[in-house]
């Protein structure tokens, strides 16, 4: 749950950053986080779920 939810707050905060750059307009930032949306009701939700955890694993286990 605490990973998802950092995850969600970074991609908030992209978007943000996006939208107040000109580099991404409203209407496709809004379109983006409707997709996500209803992608998460989908079938598909808990393989990329299961991805993103692997791969918030493997970056974990990176030592620097």
């Amino acid at each position: 749950m605490a990973i998802s939810l950092s995850v969600v707050l970074l991609l908030a905060i992209v978007m943000v950053v996006l939208i107040r750059g000109g580099s991404l307009k409203a209407g496709p930032a809004v379109v983006a986080v409707l997709f996500g949306f209803f992608l998460a009701s989908t079938g598909m939700a808990p393989a990329i779920n299961r991805f993103l955890n692997s791969i918030a694993q493997t970056l974990n286990q990176i030592t620097f």
